[in-house]
């Protein structure tokens, strides 16, 4: 395999990993920027990959402590979709990609890394962005810094308010 550097993730990878579930404790805590959140609504938080598989692959979690969508009530269903929503357009208008993935990891088979709170991934898809470099030299790019990607998309938070409007 091959190497590619990121001295930005030594900070990670050095620092202390925190006890209990990540989505909890990251929406309680007021550090939204360094905890990558984009979006806070009344049932749901929208957020940034810290491991994203394309730039922009974006988390969106209900507050609430449940690991499948059948424990969601109407409201946090229904909220968590006009986010969705709201994001793709967000994603549109500032990373311009050729399509997305939208989806659900319930349960460890399925390959939730978080199986026990439920959140929706959706990935930027770009014509290409499966190319050479991970197929044959398994090897993954992701050219733009996690920070500068949160601030050009939170610089659009006009649209997800916007969109909410409809609940």
């Amino acid at each position: 395999m091959k190497i590619l550097w990121a001295p930005w993730r030594i900070k990670y990878i050095l620092q202390e990993k925190p006890k209990g579930c990540i989505f909890c404790i990251k929406s309680k805590e007021s550090k939204d920027e360094e905890n990558l959140i984009l979006y806070r609504a009344k049932y749901n938080f929208v957020m940034l990959n810290l491991y994203p598989y394309n730039n922009g692959h974006l988390l969106i979690a209900p507050y609430r402590h449940v690991p499948s969508i059948e424990q969601l009530n109407s409201d946090e269903l229904k909220e968590m979709m006009l986010l969705a929503k709201a994001c793709l357009l967000v994603l549109r208008d500032v990373m311009k990609p050729d399509g997305f993935n939208l989806g659900f990891n319930i349960g460890r088979v399925a390959g939730a890394g978080i199986e026990e709170h439920v959140h929706m991934h959706i990935v930027p898809r770009w014509n290409g962005d499966t190319n050479f470099m991970p197929v044959i030299g398994d090897t993954k790019v992701i050219p733009e810094a996690l920070k500068d990607t949160y601030k050009k998309l939170r610089s659009r938070k006009d649209i997800i308010d916007n969109i909410l409007k409809e609940m």
